[in-house]
């Protein structure tokens, strides 16, 4: 005797069948996301709506106006800098 979820994966298939490569590969990406525990507890996790303090507020805006007088650090400088200190 077939189970309730038989029908289902049947047409499953039968619509993987269908899909180009590209769209198969979405497809895949998008089940391992459904099937890892920890995309998954992420995915559900609760919206941060902690408020932003004054001072928050004012260490972005400190940041973005230093960032407008020197510039930024590209990438490739930030990654090649040697880790320091001690934990």
């Amino acid at each position: 005797m077939e189970s309730d979820a038989q029908p289902e994966k049947r047409q499953a298939h039968a619509y993987l069948d269908r899909l180009s490569e590209a769209q198969l590969s979405a497809v895949r990406g998008l089940l391992e996301a459904m099937l890892d525990p920890a995309a998954r507890a992420l995915a559900n996790a609760p919206v941060d709506d902690e408020p932003v303090t004054e001072e928050e507020l004012h260490a972005v805006a400190e940041a973005r106006e230093s960032r407008k007088r020197n510039g930024g650090i590209p990438f490739k400088e930030v990654v090649a800098e040697p880790v320091t200190g001690t934990r």
